[in-house]
């Protein structure tokens, strides 16, 4: 069975989830969040782990984090590894306590820290544990909001300096966050690639070119063979060029096929053609639905699938 890649390099940035083996709870009481928080700071402390942001539920963790030296599995090994010894032991059990490998996307932080930090942060409010984020002790927002002293080995600034270098920045990022209040948006995580990166075309490309080398282990081929395999947005609107004298059926066979094989946003996708996510996704629709009674144009679309090789 396949899995995702485990991609690490000096200076990236992930979004980390850990769930309880089973979907159990891993937290059982205030000590054992504690003692959980106590092995983060160890690992900034003995292997320059970067914490930006945390939040800690019943039966799973998430983690904003980066690590200046690429090592992301001895980060995980000594935080999960050592809180399911401590746990192991206070409840007199042996085992597994997580479910699995932990859960790693390597992000591309100038474009995507902002925003996985506010759905760190309101994981308990869609959770309906609590009706606002501050209400909630067990997640870095109350220092990113200025209620609480900030613990020294979390950072903080990496984020907040997009909201200004004053004390006004906490309120900032205080209504950054509650703008999703009540609201149903949608995750941040569609754009994730392979089930492994979270970025720009350009960042993904860049990644793929330097960490997908074919060193992967047997049961991570399949995912690397799929992230090598993404044509870009730039080479589908090249591969698309001559399909029809109507720049309109050009325009909307390329954002068909983008939306469809590029494995680009909703966001990223609008941007390189000057419209709306919404439209993109109308536009792929409506196309796909002209392909189903029109044998010419899709005669032309399969052509461009078998030179982009998809």
């Amino acid at each position: 069975m396949g899995r995702a890649l485990r991609i690490e390099y000096p200076g990236a940035h992930y979004h980390v989830t850990s769930r309880g083996n089973e979907r159990k709870d891993v937290f059982k009481s205030q000590k054992d969040r504690e003692q959980f928080l106590s092995y983060l700071e160890s690992s900034v402390n003995r292997y320059e782990a970067v914490i930006h942001a945390y939040c800690l539920m019943s039966n799973h963790y998430h983690l904003l984090l980066e690590t200046p030296s690429g090592n992301l599995s001895k980060i995980m090994q000594h935080i999960n590894g050592a809180y399911t010894n401590y746990f192991n032991m206070k409840r007199k059990r042996s085992g597994h306590l997580f479910q699995g490998r932990y859960k790693a996307i390597v992000i591309e932080a100038d474009e995507y820290a902002q925003e996985l930090s506010r759905y760190i942060h309101l994981n308990p409010v869609r959770a309906n544990i609590v009706g606002k984020p501050e209400e909630y002790r067990w997640s870095s927002y109350l220092d990113y909001v200025g209620e609480r002293k900030r613990p020294e080995w979390l950072e903080t600034s990496l984020i907040l300096d997009y909201f200004g270098k004053g004390e006004d920045r906490f309120g900032k990022y205080r209504g950054f966050v509650e703008e999703l209040l009540g609201s149903e948006n949608e995750s941040p995580f569609s754009g994730v690639i392979a089930s492994t990166i979270l970025g720009s075309e350009s960042f993904v490309y860049e990644l793929t070119e330097k960490h997908i080398d074919g060193k992967q282990n047997d049961r991570e081929l399949p995912a690397a063979r799929k992230l090598m395999s993404k044509p870009s947005l730039q080479a589908i609107m090249e591969a698309v060029m001559d399909i029809s004298n109507s720049s309109r059926v050009t325009k909307n066979a390329s954002i068909y096929l983008c939306h469809k094989y590029s494995g680009a946003g909703l966001k990223e996708i609008g941007e390189k053609f000057g419209t709306k996510e919404s439209a993109v996704s109308q536009a792929s629709r409506r196309f796909a639905q002209a392909l189903e009674s029109d044998k010419g144009l899709l005669n032309q679309i399969e052509k461009v699938r078998k030179n982009l090789n998809i």
